[in-house]
This record gives structure tokens, sequence and C-alpha cells, in this order.
């Protein structure tokens, strides 16, 4: 309530007659099954009560969830000079990926509109159109801009000035320009100003919001807001002229128009204090790279969860390796955005619930713990590059040797089987004790801490079950859970050589870079690497996106593989489709039991937010059958 009542006299200090706030703003988007409490509609029906107190002199709209006739919707209050106009229903719910919109929420139908008790008043609720101050304005709610059926079509034929869209859209690699593209369609072709508004922040967990508020003028982009923020909300401002809009929607011979009144529309007499302005200039949008927004939309996700867990910080067990040093760096990397825009006065603040040292140069030893654990495999390049990392940075640094421990666990069950362990006949457990040997330690040290303790595990080894579970998984946030390996590779060259103005390079991941990722659990004589153990991270990359982001069956996806690989034997790409099948059905049980991840992409394998898949199958059997007897091209 505090940040809504800040933004919304911020906007009136700005002179903002209209004013777009996010969707579910009041509550959150992430209430999940806490939408379907009465509670939760009770409480947003008082909040909204009291924004129509600071709501003199200037129109504003704010998502709620609402009640209507035993169902549930997604709404957004249209709330003018002290009066609430009415509510208008989001007709396209998102129920795909990590979104179960459908599950709490009713699709109001187009057309219908209805009165509801509301503020103890009746008000209209349903497919409204507004008049305010002779501005005319409708509503598309985030996912209904991204229908083919999207509203802006059906109300542009009553003549729109404004289209809001109050949207609660979570980040992926690429969006914003994906967003940029409709918002100018949907103006251009409405020939309207058109204003969006989106949800910021690390809110419930997994969804990272990225900001980033929008004003287009007819297929022109005005106005373009911070993403990745720090700050409790970002405004962006824009001056429109809408009747130079008329007059060129007037000219336009192919408009179609509706001569009759829509049936929703709701007027009030209330009239804006309007001031002669210059229209706002055409922006150019800036162009993201995917390294720049990986960092920053982690960055500002780790600090965020932080600081809602009420962590004293995080710790890290540091093994030299990409995964732990892609997690030690986003952290790294999230304090300092956070210093950059907040400064130390506002991180202190963002943090008032840990005693941060005097200087802050002291905070990320204070905040960030790395552990080196060393069994008599680990080898010193690996040793050395988690040490160079851990001090270029400034956190604090620990190495501890775990080959006692290993070796008690390994004569104590030796000793209850009557037989001496071996690497001919028990390689897989002696693996795996090694790295849950490193679990008690690492968490007894978040414990003492305060602090949560961060997993290294990626997608590309989820997807495969290329993990101890209970060991390296171990930790209550995964934040490289949702990136492939290959990629996570070149982030960290990219970190140490290139940077960009906001995200500082990090010269000490020299180290890592030079490294081929092992898992060093095997005699240093056995050669072990991680794309020995499983195949070319690029391949296994390739074949996971062929086989559950497309949803393709063994034998396709071999076509796929071969035609992308052209350097391997087609019984060596054959071998890989079938052993990335059988490990995939095998650990569908891991990827349950894994620490919540960010959402940063569409190919997330997160059981409980994007890919659903049966703990027990049959494992595709007859396909991988198929494949295996497959001779020749298809």
């Amino acid at each position: 309530m505090a940040r809504l009542k800040c933004v919304i006299e911020e906007a009136r200090a700005e002179g903002v007659q209209f004013l777009c706030l996010p969707e579910l703003a009041i509550t959150g988007y992430g209430c999940e099954d806490a939408f379907l409490m009465p509670n939760t509609v009770e409480r947003a029906e008082e909040v909204l009560g009291e924004l129509l107190e600071v709501s003199g002199g200037m129109m504003f709209t704010v998502g709620l969830p609402w009640r209507h006739h035993h169902a549930l919707y997604n709404v957004a209050a249209v709330i003018v000079d002290g009066e609430l106009l009415g509510l208008v229903g989001k007709q396209h719910l998102a129920g795909d990926g990590l979104h179960y919109e459908p599950r709490w929420f009713s699709p109001w139908p187009r057309g219908v509109v209805a009165t509801t008790q509301c503020l103890g008043k009746e008000v209209s609720i349903g497919d409204l159109i507004f008049e305010v101050g002779g501005i005319r304005f409708g509503f598309e709610i985030c996912e209904d801009a991204w229908s083919a059926t999207r509203p802006g079509g059906h109300l542009s034929a009553y003549g729109l000035d404004i289209l809001f869209n109050p949207s609660a859209s979570h980040f992926a690699f690429g969006k914003q320009e994906l967003r940029e593209r409709f918002i100018n369609e949907g103006a251009r072709s409405f020939g309207c100003a058109y204003l969006y508004a989106n949800l910021l922040g690390n809110e419930s967990g997994r969804v990272i919001f990225d900001g980033g508020p929008l004003v287009s003028n007819r297929g022109e982009l005005v106005a373009s807001g911070k993403r990745f923020s720090f700050s409790d909300h970002t405004l962006v401002l824009a001056d429109v002229d809408v009747d130079v809009n008329r007059s060129q929607v007037a000219a336009t011979a192919s408009r179609v128009v509706d001569a009759a009144e829509p049936t929703g529309l709701v007027r009030s007499s209330w009239v804006a204090d309007w001031r002669m302005v210059v229209p706002s200039a055409a922006l150019e949008a800036r162009r993201w790279t995917k390294e720049d927004e990986f960092a920053q939309a982690v960055g500002l996700a780790l600090f965020d969860y932080m600081r809602k867990s009420y962590s004293q910080g995080y710790v890290v067990s540091l093994s030299g390796g990409a995964d732990s040093s892609a997690v030690v760096s986003l952290v790294v990397i999230g304090l300092q955005l956070a210093i950059g825009e907040l400064g130390e006065a506002g991180v202190r603040e963002r943090l008032a619930h840990i005693s941060l040292g005097d200087e802050v140069s002291s905070w990320m030893s204070q905040l960030l713990a790395c552990v080196y654990q060393a069994s008599d495999h680990s080898g010193d390049a690996t040793e050395e590059s988690a040490r160079a990392l851990a001090q270029a940075v400034g956190a604090s640094y620990q190495s501890w040797e775990i080959g006692g421990l290993v070796e008690g666990y390994t004569q104590m069950v030796g000793g209850g089987l009557g037989r001496d362990l071996s690497w001919e006949e028990d390689d897989l457990a002696l693996q795996n004790i090694q790295a849950r040997v490193r679990s008690p330690g690492i968490w007894m040290l978040a414990n003492i801490r305060g602090a949560l303790l961060l997993s290294t595990s990626n997608r590309s080894e989820a997807a495969v079950g290329y993990a101890t579970m209970d060991g390296d998984t171990s930790g209550g946030l995964s934040p490289v859970g949702g990136i492939d390996k290959a990629y996570l590779r070149e982030w960290l060259v990219w970190l140490e050589k290139v940077g960009s103005d906001s995200v500082a390079r990090i010269p000490a991941l020299s180290y890592v870079n030079q490294l081929q990722p092992t898992a060093e659990l095997r005699p240093a004589d056995h050669g072990q690497t991680d794309e020995g153990d499983l195949m070319p991270y690029p391949v296994l990359d390739v074949i996971e996106r062929a086989a559950i982001r497309d949803k393709r069956a063994p034998l396709e996806v071999f076509v796929v593989v071969r035609g992308v690989f052209d350097g391997y034997s087609d019984a060596q790409l054959k071998a890989w489709v079938l052993k990335f099948f059988r490990l995939w059905c095998r650990n569908q049980w891991k990827r349950e039991r894994y620490a919540p991840s960010f959402h940063v992409d569409d190919e997330n394998l997160d059981p409980k937010t994007w890919c659903r898949f049966p703990i027990l199958s049959s494992g595709f059997e007859v396909e991988l059958r198929e494949l295996e007897a497959h001779q020749g091209s298809l």
C-alpha cells in the first residue's frame, strides 16, 4: 500500500493526469492459491478504498482480484478523482508455462457488462470502455494483448484515445523487444496512445519481473522506463496530443467505425487540468544483449530474495568450476548494481534486517561466504580458481579438507558389507559420497551465519540427473537452475573479458574459464570430465530442446541433432540421444526435489512451474527400440 501511494504522489507531483499501475498491483501476482482465500479479496478491497482517498485531481487504474457471482476475476479498477468508476475484467488468461491463471480466475466474456457491489456501492464490471473529461480509453490486461483476438481491435471501433495495458509480465530473454513490438503495433493500428505498466523485481520466489514501463503513440515508442531497477517503483512520463491523433485517425480510410455507443461505456464529468504541451518525441529503444539481461535479472532476483527472505546473506560451496563461479558472480553483481542505483543509504534501508558494517567495502565478506571443499581427488587448479574468485570479489573464503570424512564413511559402509569398496565395483557410490559429505558442513555454516545456502546445479545437469542428490544439489535456492551449461560457460567468458556499462568485468574468472568442467570425483588418472561422463554440452542442449521444449520423439530428435552436428558419426549421435532419454526419464524424481530456480527463459525444466513429467513411466521403451533399430535416412 505504501508503495502504491508513493508512486501516485510522485505522479501527481509530475502533473500526471492518467496513470497506469500494474496488473494485480494491490495483491501482487504471485499469491498462488491464496487468491482463493476470501481474505485476499477482502483486503484488496480495503486497499482499494484507501487508494480512493489519494486519487484527487487525477485518474489511475490499479489491478486486483475480484469475486463476482462466486467466481474470481482478474480486474483493473478505474479510479477518477475520488470515485471508483468501474472494474474491467481480463478476457484472456495466461495458462501456459509458469502461468496458472485459469486455476484461480475465470475469463471475463467479451461484450458482457454487469454490476457488482464494491466499497458499498454498485459499480459496473466487465468489458468496459471509459470516457473521462472527453478522453476515451479502454484496456488490454497483459495476456489480452498477446491474443489474436486482443480487445483493442474491438474497442478501437468506438474511438480510443488511450489504451491501458496493466501487466505482470515475467522476464525472459529477448522478451522486451516483443513487448515493444505489440505495443507499437497496437498503438499504430488503433490510432491511440498505448500505456504499458509492469511489475518489478523478484515478487514471490521463482519469477522475475523486469519492469520496463513503455508509452507508445500511434506506433512510435515515446517513453521507456528503467528495467531491472532496485527501486520500489519506476515512473515513466509522456505527453500526447490527442487532437492530432484524432485527426490522423479520421484521415485513415481503412478504419472500421461503429457509429453506435458501446454497451459498456462509463462516463465521468471530471475534467483534467490540461496543459499546452509539446508531444513527446519518438525514441530509440535500447537493445539488450542476452549476457547483460541475464546478469541484471538474476542479480536483482538474488538481492530481492535475500531481503524478502530476511536472510543474512548467502553461502556457496565454491568448487572452482563454472556453475559455482557463476553463482558467486551473480551474487556480487546483484550487490554492486544495488549500491550503484540506491547508494549506501538505500541499500541499508532495503537490507534493514542486516546490521551491515560501517565500510561498504566489507559488505561482500559479510553477505557472501565461499568454501572450497577438497577431497583426495581435487586438483590444485580448481582450488586456485575458487580462491582467486573469492578474493577478487571480496567474499569470505575458507578451504576445508573432506578426505577424512569420505574415508570414514567408506570404511564404515565397507565394514558393514564385510568387504573393501573399490572403483571397479562401487564407482557411483564412491563418487556420490564425496559430494554428499560436502553438504552437512556447508549447511552448518549457513545456519550459523543465518544465511541461505545456494545450490549450484544447472539446467543441463538437471535434464540428465548429473548431480548428487543431497550433495551438490543441497541448498534453498538454485540461481542457475534454469540455465544450460553451454551458455553459462559463454557468459563467464563475457563477464571476464567484456562486461557492460552497468556490469563490471571480473578478470579473476580467467582461472575457471581455462578449465575443462569436471566433477573431480574419480581419481586423477581416470581423466574424468563432465562431457566425458555425459556428452558435449552443446549436443546435450540441442537434444534437450528438441525432446523437451519441442516434444519430439527419440527418432525425430536424432534427425534434428544429425542436421545440426555433422562432425560426429550417426552411431555416436544415436548413442547420445538414447542416453539422454534414458537419463531424462530415470531422473524426474531428482528434478522434483531440486531447489527453486529463477525463470529466465521459456525452456525451463522446473516441474512445478513449467515442465511436468511423470516420475514413473515406460521411459520411451518402444520409441528407443525403434531408434536403436533405425538404419539409413528418413
